[in-house]
């Protein structure tokens, strides 16, 4: 065998490259984990990007997957430093008569505010919250007969369906719009088929781990998997920018932590043809524009409910949402977009100087977009909370060209890796018996771009590396 620098090497420091790195040196494999920036952490940043003493999260804020992750669930990340807070509701949503909709830790609680509706949440959210431990590892995962084949058919069969479909068993606008609000984190058309697996599981995550903020920001989940990961042997090279493969230390393994567009301009020479033309086939989807803010106080809320949330979904009934979402797909800027928020400092008092608040929110726009959201974003913050302008000390905003430009696997401003629809929910980034395989022996992908996509969960990272094992190992 042929002596190499090291066994495997893994460009790109987000969650997924942490953990294929972890996983593979837990397996006695020589690791070297590379980053292009000076500070590790894809979409884990955090940073001041306002005024001193606001911490800010750069892209990830909330984590309803982190806890659900098998993977992470194994390594006792606590013992380097992590900390998770729960806030008191997980997710909130207002609507413009003052009334709201809550997803609190209790299914019972939820589903009790949700009026007539109660008996049909117990029934399709209650058996997912009860398996989703066991299940997420199936959920969680490429393609492959389910352990769990009985629990993950019947969860399937209802997560490929639309969530304009699932919608219709409904009977309060409150539901509903809850219901909206979550499967909108799919970033693609409520009409269209796997959008009611995103809302599936973020309901049933709320009620079975919450929906958890890190202590001192999303950066402290990059900082402790990195901890582990040397504390294990690993080897971290930072303001190292792959362009090619000369550039790299001799290995026997090379998994990329990037999405199909930079893959093909640092190794597409050695694809095939096939391979190759798959890759440049592979579809992004929606942008975001991001906006962080600095406030004087807390947002001045109509429903009081709201500052008890982690979470805050701005964008009405199923509706007025749908149809947000169905206008960005088609390559328009709405009036009134569908806006997440989340205020972490009402609940982490390291984000903040005393008696001083951050606020993180983004929206959805056209992949590419330039356009300057702020304005509408900020009347929808307006609407369900008057005077919150006045509270404003400072902004700093990216539209999807800017987002690219900081993290090139958010290409367009897609923060999915790509579209999730049903034609690359398990096929991404390319139809092929192992999604993680190149067309190049010793040449891997373990990004959001492969099975199970976006998400804070690192299970990408950790199937990449269970292949590479198998394969040369």
């Amino acid at each position: 065998m042929v002596k190499t620098d090291f066994d495997a090497i893994i460009v790109g420091s987000g969650p997924n490259g942490l953990s294929a790195a972890i996983a593979l040196q837990q397996a006695g494999v020589s690791v070297l984990l590379i980053e292009a920036k000076e500070t590790i952490g894809g979409g884990l940043r955090s940073a001041e990007l306002t005024l001193p003493g606001f911490i800010h999260d750069i892209c990830s804020a909330i984590h309803p997957l982190a806890l659900a992750s098998p993977f992470f669930r194994t390594l006792h990340l606590d013992k380097y430093g992590l900390e998770f807070i729960q806030p008191t509701v997980a997710a909130a949503h207002p609507f413009d008569n003052g009334s709201i909709a809550l997803l609190n830790k209790s299914i019972e609680e939820t589903a009790s505010g949700l009026g007539n509706d109660k008996a049909i949440y117990l029934k399709l959210i209650g058996p997912l919250t009860k398996q989703l431990p066991l299940l997420a590892s199936d959920i969680l995962a490429p393609l492959s007969v389910p352990q769990n084949f009985f629990a993950y058919t019947n969860f399937g069969l209802k997560a490929l369906l639309p969530a304009s479909i699932l919608a219709k068993l409904f009977s309060t606008e409150a539901t509903k719009g809850l219901w909206a609000g979550m499967s909108a984190h799919s970033i693609l058309p409520l009409n269209s088929f796997t959008t009611s697996a995103i809302g599936l599981v973020l309901l049933a995550a709320g009620h079975t781990f919450g929906w958890p903020i890190p202590k001192g920001g999303s950066q402290q989940i990059a900082n402790a998997l990195a901890a582990y990961f040397q504390a294990i042997g690993g080897k971290i090279e930072t303001n190292f920018y792959v362009k090619s493969l000369q550039q790299l230390p001799s290995s026997r393994a090379i998994l990329f932590d990037i999405t199909p567009k930079q893959l093909l301009q640092i190794a597409g020479h050695t694809f095939s043809s096939f391979y190759e033309w798959q890759l440049q086939k592979y579809r992004y989807g929606m942008g975001v524009f991001k906006i962080d803010w600095a406030l004087a106080e807390a947002v001045p809320f109509k429903a009081k409910e709201n500052l008890l949330a982690g979470t805050v979904h701005l964008g009405g009934s199923f509706k007025e949402i749908a149809l947000s979402e169905q206008q960005v797909w088609r390559g328009h800027h709405p009036e009134t977009p569908f806006v997440l928020l989340a205020q972490q400092s009402l609940f982490d008092s390291t984000r903040a100087p005393i008696g001083k608040h951050t606020l993180w929110g983004y929206c959805h726009v056209p992949a590419n977009s330039t356009k300057d959201m702020t304005f509408a974003i900020e009347k929808q913050i307006e609407r369900f909370a008057p005077g919150f302008r006045e509270r404003i000390l400072a902004r700093h905003t990216m539209n999807s060209n800017q987002l690219e430009e900081y993290n090139p696997n958010y290409v367009g401003g897609d923060i999915n890796g790509g579209v999730m629809d049903v034609r690359q929910l398990f096929t991404r980034p390319a139809l092929r018996w192992s999604p993680y395989r190149t067309s190049t022996k010793g040449l891997y992908i373990c990004s959001s771009s492969t099975p199970p996509g976006g998400g804070v969960h690192g299970m990408c990272g950790y199937h990449a590396a269970q292949r590479v094992l198998k394969d040369l190992f």
